[in-house]
């Protein structure tokens, strides 16, 4: 009988050992989009102060309890060199868009065409393609409508692509920033394919 409630007791301890090690895990995962969110409230009202701090806090934790999503696949990879490489080039097609973006609008000649082009994603990774999404919202002259998680594609509105090779300059475009963003920081597995994908291509 001994042998027996002790048994029971050891698999009740590792029981509430792998319970509390999950529950640090999750927390963990969920740090980033808290800290993210309490940054994005204070940069809402403007200031940095104890009470803009204290209450971002308390709408964070209300957001990711009432609206929850899934935590974010982080790989833990970060190289360097690449993540300097994909700021650098972020850098520079911001500032070129948005010359462009503004000498269009101040031509007399007729507004470019728009498309909405479907772009197929080689990653699995839902914080890579959140991030290839955000990188080229933030660069004018497109924006991601529509995100199709499953098959890993981002629907853009595409300013000035009035031809099939515009259209194909875009889905280059977004394909060279996400191999960017999974050489900086993305899993070994998404790495093995993009090189194998750029290989064969």
């Amino acid at each position: 009988m001994s042998d027996s409630t002790s048994t029971v007791t050891s698999d009740s301890q590792t029981a509430s050992a792998a319970s509390r090690t999950e529950v640090r895990g999750r927390i963990w995962q969920q740090l980033p989009l808290l800290v993210g969110l309490v940054v994005l409230w204070m940069v809402l009202w403007g200031q940095l102060t104890w009470v803009s701090i204290l209450t971002g806090i308390i709408v964070a934790i209300a957001v990711t309890r009432v609206l929850y999503l899934p935590p974010a696949d982080i790989s833990g990879r970060l190289n360097v060199l690449y993540l300097a490489v994909f700021l650098v080039h972020f850098a520079v097609d911001v500032a070129v868009a948005s010359f462009t973006v503004a000498f269009q609008a101040l031509s007399p000649r007729p507004i470019p065409l728009s498309s909405v082009i479907g772009i197929q994603l080689r990653t699995r990774s839902d914080f890579v393609m959140t991030l290839d999404a955000i990188a080229m919202s933030l660069v004018p002259g497109s924006i991601v409508v529509e995100v199709d998680r499953e098959r890993s594609i981002l629907y853009f509105h595409s300013f000035d692509t009035t031809t099939a090779a515009d259209i194909e300059a875009m889905r280059r475009k977004v394909l060279v920033i996400e191999s960017r963003i999974v050489r900086a920081i993305g899993s070994k597995e998404d790495l093995a394919r993009i090189e194998s994908t750029e290989a064969t291509s």
